[in-house]
C-alpha cells in the first residue's frame, strides 16, 4: 500500500478503527471464523491472524476461511509475522515486530500494493519503523496485557500523543485495550485500537465489537472537533 497519497492513508485510518487480532482458537462454542464473522458484523474493521502455536498444515486451511470471510465482507486481512503464510493466503498485508523481517524486506516480497504494519514500543522503534516504510504503526503495549507474554512493560499514551503530533502516520494502540479505556487511546491520537480478548474472549463478540466501534468513532469525532 505504498502509494504515498493522502487518500490511501485516510482509508487505512478508517480500516484501523477496530482491529481484531486473533488466533485460530475458538471460544464459547464458536470457531475462530464464527468469532471473526460476528466481530465484523458488529463493527470490526480489520482482522489480523496471529497464530504461533498450530502447525502450518492446520493454519493454511483455516486461514483461507478467514481470508475468504474478510474478502466477502470487504475488510483487510493481515497476517502476523509470516510473509510466506500471507502470500499463500493472498492476504492484504503483513504485520511485523521489531525483531521480525524488516519492513523494507517485507515490501520486496509482498509488493507495493499490500499493507505493511510494524510494531513500535518507543520513539526509537517508531523512527526505525518509519524508515522501514511502514504503512501503519501498532503502538504499545499501551496497558499491561496477558495476551502477548513477550509484550514488555506498558508504555501508556505518551508515544501515541507524540507520534500524532510529529509523524502523521496511521496508527493503532495495542495492549490491554478494552471498552473501558479505548476512548482515551483514540483521544491521545490513535486512529483505532487493536484488541484480542476484548472481542475473542466474550460471549457476544458482535456486541463487544459494536461497543468498541461506537466508542472509537465517538472519540475520533470529538478529537477532530477539538482541533
Amino acid at each position: 500500500m505504498q502509494k504515498g497519497h493522502a487518500a490511501a492513508a485516510d482509508e487505512l485510518r478508517r480500516q484501523l478503527r477496530v482491529y481484531l487480532v486473533m488466533s485460530l482458537d475458538g471460544y464459547a462454542g464458536r470457531s475462530a471464523v464464527e468469532i471473526a464473522r460476528a466481530a465484523i458484523e458488529g463493527g470490526a474493521t480489520m482482522i489480523q491472524l496471529r497464530e504461533k502455536d498450530k502447525p502450518l498444515r492446520d493454519v493454511l486451511p483455516e486461514g483461507r476461511q478467514l481470508r475468504e470471510l474478510c474478502r466477502r465482507m470487504s475488510i483487510p486481512f493481515i497476517v502476523n509475522d509470516r510473509v510466506d503464510v500471507a502470500l499463500l493466503l493472498d492476504a492484504d498485508g503483513v504485520h511485523v515486530g521489531q525483531d521480525d523481517l524488516p519492513g523494507v524486506e517485507v515490501r520486496k516480497l509482498i509488493g507495493p500494493d499490500r499493507i505493511v504494519g510494524i510494531s513500535a514500543g518507543d520513539a526509537e522503534e517508531a523512527r526505525w519503523a518509519l524508515e522501514q516504510g511502514a504503512d501503519y504503526l501498532g503502538v504499545g503495549p499501551v496497558y499491561s496485557t496477558a495476551t502477548k507474554l513477550d509484550a514488555g512493560e506498558a508504555i501508556g499514551l505518551a508515544l501515541i500523543e507524540e507520534l500524532a503530533q510529529t509523524s502523521g502516520i496511521p496508527m493503532v494502540g495495542i495492549g490491554g485495550i478494552h471498552a473501558g479505556n479505548v476512548a482515551g487511546v483514540v483521544t491521545a491520537g490513535a486512529d483505532g485500537a487493536a484488541v484480542v480478548s476484548a472481542i475473542t474472549r466474550t460471549a457476544d463478540p458482535a456486541g463487544a465489537a459494536a461497543g468498541l466501534r461506537t466508542l472509537v468513532d465517538q472519540a475520533s469525532r470529538e478529537r477532530t472537533a477539538g482541533r
